[in-house]
């Protein structure tokens, strides 16, 4: 008897999935095709991204290599071609040698660029920090020590990611201005600081000693 139940019950089921396919069924390959779809295209979108991506690669890699055979004219060229038409992360990168090579002809268009990556909310914190110390570095020459230091004094504070050349820059620019409070405050500075890098560590200690003693009280 029970079996007939049984029977019973599975018929009455495979009834249900009947209605219930007739009645729903147009959904349901609607809903599979659209998920098809969407992986279809996302998988597409991943395809083309990388190739994006590999051909911005090479190209990046090929500028680099005209920078390096010092045909600076060629490469940024190919630098500010790649900040326009790359992919993000390479589109920053090719701005900063972009800039990188226009310093080689005129530091102070270069200052400039520097100046709008700086100023780029689109940009991450460190990379505008880059920039900020990039063309600190070529107004070294140029800029008085007020001027350096508005710009860089941020850059220089403890935990800064560039902290230590924005140190010695305004090391350097302060001792150039006959500044030498400043000069040492900054040498001090890098001299406690554990994490100063050695090679930036005996320039700072060689510039120590170019200072006058401290006068003693």
């Amino acid at each position: 008897m029970s079996e007939l139940f049984d029977e019973v019950d599975e018929d009455v089921r495979r009834d249900q999935l009947k209605k219930l396919w007739e009645q729903y069924s147009i959904f349901i390959i609607a809903g599979a095709l659209l998920i098809i779809a969407a992986v279809g295209g996302w998988r597409g979108y991943q395809y083309l991204e990388a190739k994006k991506a590999a051909e911005a690669g090479a190209a990046f890699n090929k500028a680099v290599e005209l920078s390096e055979q010092n045909k600076h004219g060629e490469a940024e060229a190919a630098f500010a071609d790649l900040a326009v038409k790359a992919p993000s992360g390479y589109r920053l990168l090719a701005r900063l040698h972009a800039a990188a090579e226009v310093a080689t002809r005129d530091p102070q268009a270069a200052v400039k660029l520097y100046d709008d990556i700086a100023a780029d909310r689109s940009v991450g914190a460190s990379e505008q920090d880059l920039a900020r110390i990039r063309a600190a570095g070529l107004l070294l020459e140029s800029a008085d020590y007020p001027s350096l230091l508005v710009r860089i004094e941020a850059s220089a504070a403890p935990g800064a990611t560039f902290r230590h050349t924005a140190r010695e820059l305004l090391a350097l620019s302060a001792w150039r201005a006959n500044d030498v409070a400043a000069a040492r405050r900054w040498l001090d500075l890098i001299a406690n600081d554990g994490e100063t890098p050695p090679s930036l560590r005996s320039r700072a200690e060689a510039l120590q000693a170019l200072l006058p003693p401290v006068a003693k009280s």
